[in-house]
């Protein structure tokens, strides 16, 4: 079973989930409704929270995880992802917050502190540096990360269409399952 309790605490999930069953999520972790959890994905909830919106999905092989509380940081970093997000195959997210409507491509890290805004392209392989912000509306690659560009409209139209596409496949998975 890919759902854990961790001290008392499991994740709760919205309508029409599918995690696939090597996926692992432990603790304080709530999925909204329509979100996607692929093969091999790692998820603790362990020392932190995670949120993940509706219509999210994330990839094959990534990992989330959270940053604790301390006396220097008396929130620690929860992870916040928002609505309709793709996360691309085995990508690190920690301790960050995503806004809607992003694409994080295959590979990328983003760490503790990170701030992205609604709109935005990440380059497959990038690493975001902690406490960095992502302004709305561009395409940022690399490593360190950078500001490439605007995003043109067909992109932008992509972003909440790949979340669209995951939930179609998401429910063929269901259905399967029946």
């Amino acid at each position: 079973m890919p759902i854990k309790a961790y001290k008392g605490i499991t994740p709760t999930l919205g309508h029409n989930v599918f995690i696939e069953d090597s996926a692992v999520l432990y603790g304080k972790i709530h999925l909204a409704d329509d979100v996607s959890i692929w093969p091999l994905v790692a998820a603790r909830g362990d020392v932190n929270h995670i949120q993940i919106g509706a219509r999210t999905n994330i990839q094959d092989g990534t990992i989330l995880h959270v940053t604790r509380k301390s006396v220097h940081n008396p929130a620690g970093f929860p992870l916040i992802i928002g609505t309709d997000v793709t996360v691309g195959h085995q990508c690190m997210l920690h301790g960050c917050t995503m806004g809607d409507r992003i694409l994080v491509g295959m590979g990328s890290v983003v760490m503790d502190g990170v701030i992205v805004e609604d709109d935005v392209f990440i380059g497959a392989g990038s690493v975001v540096p902690p406490n960095k912000t992502l302004k709305s509306g561009y395409l940022y690659v690399g490593n360190p990360i950078k500001q490439m560009r605007e995003l043109n409209q067909g992109e932008r139209d992509f972003l909440s269409q790949s979340a669209i596409n995951y939930v179609i496949l998401k429910d063929e998975y269901l259905a399967m399952l029946k």
